[in-house]
């Protein structure tokens, strides 16, 4: 299991729950919608998400994924996750809020850095 994030809010994810899947707003816009893996994430919070708040990490199992899943290089070169169609539910395998101190560097809640952790050991 390879696990990748996405920053949503709690009424987007809300509505993915009554619709039965995950649509990101970019997926309409771009084709695609914006994923992470962990060590990206302080990137993209100082970048697009500052001063945020109600804001949820799904952390995403990247085999269940039914939907095209690729890693694009940016204008810097570096490789982010993309997900190209709609995420189907199961695929989450956790959701945990998410409040990026905006005066402190960016740190993963603890839940997550276990899950990714474990995810490694297990595919070890």
């Amino acid at each position: 299991m390879t696990i990748i994030l996405h920053i949503t809010t709690r009424s987007q994810w809300h509505h993915a729950e009554k619709l039965g899947e995950y649509r990101a707003d970019s997926l309409a816009s771009e084709g695609f919608m914006h994923c992470s893996v962990p060590t990206q994430i302080p990137g993209v919070v100082h970048r697009f998400f500052q001063g945020q708040t109600d804001l949820l990490l799904l952390c995403i199992d990247s085999t269940l994924v039914q939907a095209e899943l690729r890693y694009d290089a940016i204008a810097t070169g570096e490789k982010f996750p993309h997900i190209y169609g709609a995420l189907n539910l199961d695929a989450v395998v956790q959701v945990v809020e998410f409040h990026p101190d905006p005066t402190r560097e960016v740190t993963l809640p603890q839940a997550v850095t276990e899950l990714c952790r474990n995810a490694l050991n297990d595919s070890v």
